[in-house]
């Protein structure tokens, strides 16, 4: 009998894992590969090939391939993505103001149209005018659009005739609003879908990489990947919803510490590249976030496992403050690419410029920071001014160093703006580079490290000393304070679990005295009532000093640098359906939800054809998602309160949810 075997890939930021997993064996192989932005599939081809090498198993015996990516939730904690058209339906400008939507539009553009629909699904005039009028020149400087209507989720033929005609007219990516969620609260929808539109092309372009390697190499199975609330879905879904793959990867390792420790209750904190990711699991089970994901300040209608996320990682920016009589240490939110990274694929470029930087008179202020392109595809730099554009033809594949690119203060904020768009790489000393110089990592170059930390030594306090006297005494200042940040956030996730959000661990006098255990006659103490769980390639590194501080267990299991992968392959597909019935006037319903609206007098004959209607349709789409066999449930919240003696219904709503384990290809 032929063994069957999953294969999970993780890409995230910095590394792309891979691991072969037997249902009744486990782990069976494990691998990493450098993430290679240019060319996603380059990092996955490097993991897959040596996972699949290690375990010396033909490629006829994989029957599924599932995939989680922290790509999606790095890009909206960075600010990064595509630029896109928001297209928004009966609404007003006044109402970007709610939600913080007009924050995250930014300089991207937004045409309004008068049309939309009330709250029973009653159509007002739709007016394509002014759209027609914006399309042909607007196509040329955005790589998709967003259409956000109102009422959409009650009845989206507007969004569906707006999306027809920008698809006929521009030929690019539209999202829709009521594909991504039937929650009411039009500003928030239409944030959580342009969000959803700027990661198309990059979700896109990954999962594209993927297919393709997967073909290459001859493996037919089918894919999955892997959403935020740790259910699976299929490759074709995740591409049309790529913002269901926020927490995408911080999910799968929550699937994944709960296979690997077996623990019921733990706290589960996964460091990354970029971000530091921290939940509870409680009962075996992750929380969910009733409210929606809240990722790079923005809370999207999302439903996602109730993580929350930090710009803290292993490639944070280190920030040195140097104005007091004693420097001070802030990692991230930004991320880079490490001194001894960059230099593992450019040595003579990034050391001998470090060298030069190290033994000038005076230190620069862009000493030790390199630029380099991340290697998109050029169609994605569209729009670009004329000074970022000149900016960017300057920066080529090779590292540029920041001192020789910058010849203006203003360059800086274009410099910026072009990173925020995920087209170039700022490299610079991380806590990454301080684990190199102490001896603590070694997958890279460490001698860039140990340099970069020279150059940095070199900045003076308040009081005119040194910040270091050594690069090890700088690396040791980082590291501590890579602690100190973990321990905080760690905190602050977990006192919000508790209800108890406004304590900050950051500016709280009497946290800090408990975690630096300072003496006193009053002494103060903090601790955590479950078990810490480090997960990450780093984790065993850093996570020992966290869970001292925090006072808990530490437990690393030790498949902790594969636990996205892992979860990945052992999740369930889901998906659900809502519809809605509601009573415009005595006697009338009105059925809203998957499908055409309908009208009905009789009650009790509307609220069985939302029943039917939602199950029939969270059937299909767990079976489009890749369920195999789904089993459904369905949920009912009637809101019919009595009025001076009559019943008057208000709204009710069935919710019904499929799932099942995904299909496999046939042996």
């Amino acid at each position: 009998m032929t063994s069957h075997f999953l294969l999970g890939i993780d890409t995230g930021g910095t590394y792309t894992d891979a691991v072969l997993f037997d249902e009744h064996k486990g782990v069976v192989a494990k691998a990493k590969s450098l993430t290679t932005r240019h060319d996603l599939a380059v990092g996955i081809a490097g993991a897959v090939d040596a996972v699949i090498a290690r375990a010396s198993v033909p490629v006829s015996a994989i029957s599924l391939v599932s995939l989680s990516t922290t790509l999606a939730t790095n890009a909206l904690v960075e600010g990064q993505g595509g630029r896109a058209g928001l297209v928004m339906i009966g609404f007003s400008p006044d109402d970007l103001k709610r939600d913080g939507l007009a924050q995250a539009l930014g300089s991207d553009p937004v045409i309004f149209l008068p049309g939309g629909h009330d709250v029973h699904g009653t159509e007002r005039p739709l007016d394509l005018g002014p759209l027609e009028e914006a399309l042909p020149a607007l196509a040329q400087t955005v790589s998709s659009f967003a259409v956000a209507g109102y009422f959409a989720v009650r009845n989206p033929a507007h969004e569906i005739r707006v999306r027809e005609r920008i698809r006929d007219i521009s030929h690019l990516p539209v999202t829709c609003s009521h594909e991504l969620s039937s929650k009411l609260g039009g500003p928030r929808r239409a944030l959580t879908t342009l969000l959803n539109a700027r990661l198309v092309s990059m979700i896109d372009r990954l999962v594209g990489a993927c297919e393709r390697f997967l073909e290459t190499a001859g493996v037919s199975a089918p894919m999955m990947v892997v959403r935020g609330d740790g259910a699976l879905i299929s490759a074709a879904e995740a591409k049309l919803r790529p913002i269901e793959t926020i927490l995408s990867g911080p999910a799968a390792s929550l699937v994944g510490a709960r296979y690997l420790t077996g623990l019921d209750d733990a706290v589960v904190s996964d460091i990354g590249g970029t971000t530091t990711d921290v939940a509870v699991l409680e009962g075996g089970r992750p929380r969910l976030d009733a409210d929606g994901a809240f990722v790079g300040g923005h809370r999207t209608m999302v439903e996602a496992v109730a993580m929350r996320t930090y710009g803290l990682g292993g490639d944070s920016e280190v920030r040195i403050d140097c104005r007091g009589l004693n420097a001070t240490f802030e990692l991230g939110p930004r991320r880079f690419l490490p001194l001894s990274l960059i230099a593992a694929n450019h040595p003579e470029t990034v050391i001998a410029n470090l060298e030069r930087q190290r033994r000038a008179t005076h230190l620069g202020r862009h000493d030790g920071r390199f630029a380099v392109r991340t290697g998109v595809p050029d169609h994605l730099a569209s729009g670009l001014s004329p000074q970022a554009q000149a900016l960017f033809e300057r920066i080529g594949s090779l590292p540029l160093p920041l001192d020789q690119l910058l010849t203006a203060t203003s360059q800086k904020a274009v410099l910026d703006g072009l990173v925020a768009r995920g087209l170039v790489h700022i490299a610079g000393l991380t806590p990454s580079d301080a684990m190199h110089a102490l001896g603590r990592q070694n997958q890279w170059n460490a001698e860039a490290a140990r340099l970069g930390l020279a150059v940095a030594a070199r900045m003076k306090d308040g009081s005119a000393r040194p910040i270091a006297s050594s690069p090890e005494e700088l690396a040791q200042k980082i590291v501590d304070r890579l602690t100190r940040q973990s321990a905080d956030v760690i905190l602050t996730a977990c006192l919000a679990e508790d209800g108890v959000g406004e304590i900050d661990p950051v500016k709280s006098v009497s946290v800090g005295r408990a975690l630096r255990r300072a003496p006193g006659i009053v002494r103060f103490a903090v601790s955590l009532d479950r078990p810490l769980v480090g997960l990450g390639a780093s984790a065993p590194a850093y996570y020992p000093a966290v869970a001292d501080m925090l006072s808990a267990e530490s437990v690393i299991p030790g498949e902790a640098d594969v636990a996205n992968a892992v979860g990945a392959v052992v999740g369930q597909v889901r998906a659900s359906a809502t519809v809605f019935v509601t009573m415009p006037e005595d006697g009338i319903y009105i059925l809203n939800g998957a499908g055409e609206t309908l009208r009905t007098t009789d009650e009790a004959a509307g609220f069985a054809l939302a029943r039917d209607r939602a199950v029939r349709a969270a059937i299909e789409q767990a079976r489009l998602n890749g369920a195999d066999d789904p089993v459904v449930t369905i949920d009912e919240q009637i809101d019919a309160p009595d009025v001076e003696g009559n019943r008057k219904l208000v709204e009710a709503r069935f919710v019904a949810t499929a799932s099942g384990r995904p299909r496999i290809a046939s042996a």
